[in-house]
């Protein structure tokens, strides 16, 4: 009689479990943000702005190299006096241009981070309303680094949320 008794109450368990059976899925995380169609026009645009920022600091080098150059081929001919004087306008422009060139570059870091930061906040925000409107008890998140080692068919969800995502921004 224990042995029914036992046997019924795990039987009504395992019901119990298979009834609250929680729904799971995963994400790989570096597909959806590289695929994302918003976070490859940020990524452009800030190539964009990088490349534009290194062909303008690139000419102003040029520039200076030729002032540099101009000063040498005539530096024989000036006193000492005006020669240090020179020098020393010389290094102040470079210093200057230096100091230009490390502000602008963290600039464009600044705002590219700044943008991307943002980005990958609305994927996060959007995957956990997926997964609420979706019934979802848990949506795993997979990167590089393989954290799911393995899944049912059917868990993966990348592509799905991912044409979600896409889809649903304004072009």
């Amino acid at each position: 009689m224990k042995r029914i008794l036992w046997i019924a109450l795990a039987v009504a368990t395992l019901q119990s479990c298979n009834q609250q059976a929680e729904k799971t899925g995963y994400i790989n995380n570096t597909k959806v943000v590289t695929d994302y169609k918003v976070m490859k026009e940020a990524q452009d645009k800030w190539t964009k702005k990088n490349e534009e920022l290194r062909a303008e600091l690139e000419e102003k080098a040029k520039q200076f190299q030729i002032e540099v150059q101009g000063f040498q081929n005539i530096s024989k001919s000036m006193s000492k006096a005006n020669q240090e004087k020179k020098q020393n306008e010389l290094l102040a422009k470079q210093q200057k241009l230096q100091q230009e060139q490390q502000l602008r570059i963290q600039e464009i870091q600044a705002g590219s981070q700044k943008e991307i930061d943002s980005i990958i906040t609305t994927v996060k925000d959007y995957i956990k309303d997926y997964g609420k409107k979706n019934g979802f008890t848990y949506i795993y998140g997979d990167n590089e680094a393989s954290n799911i080692l393995y899944a049912k068919d059917g868990l993966d969800l990348t592509d799905k949320v991912l044409a979600e995502l896409n889809g649903s921004t304004k072009e």
